[in-house]
């Protein structure tokens, strides 16, 4: 079993840039892909980026392409989301979880699992 731990979430203005981490504790935590969902009020979780083991392949959601960038360190166990433009839209509680199911469907919650308790991530106007 992995445990997760987000932090780096906090209050910008639009335009700004944030750094995520997830700090991930176990021995299996390199063998896995790993994935960043968020989640606003009122609204379903949804997909932002996956990276697979080797952090190599990466994919990531419409909204976010071009702007966000996950990446891994193994040797760290931790898993970042680089975060750049952001925008008001962007709000919303992040969290990340490792994947346990069929990679080609990534962008699903229930592959997933071991996810943390998120961390707040607020872009004003």
């Amino acid at each position: 079993q992995v445990q997760t731990v987000e932090s780096g979430g906090g209050s910008v203005q639009a335009g700004g840039s944030l750094r995520l981490s997830c700090a991930a504790s176990g021995r299996t935590f390199s063998g896995y892909a790993m994935g960043w969902f968020r989640q606003a009020p009122g609204k379903e979780r949804e997909f932002v980026a996956y990276t697979d083991w080797s952090g190599v392949t990466t994919h990531y959601a419409a909204s976010v392409a071009g702007r966000f960038t996950i990446s891994r360190d193994n040797a760290k166990t931790t898993v970042y989301l680089q975060m750049n433009s952001l925008k008001p839209e962007d709000t919303a509680g992040y969290y990340c979880a490792r994947m346990v199911g069929a990679p080609y469907n990534y962008p699903s919650p229930r592959q997933y699992d071991s996810w943390g308790q998120g961390t707040q991530v607020t872009v004003s106007s």
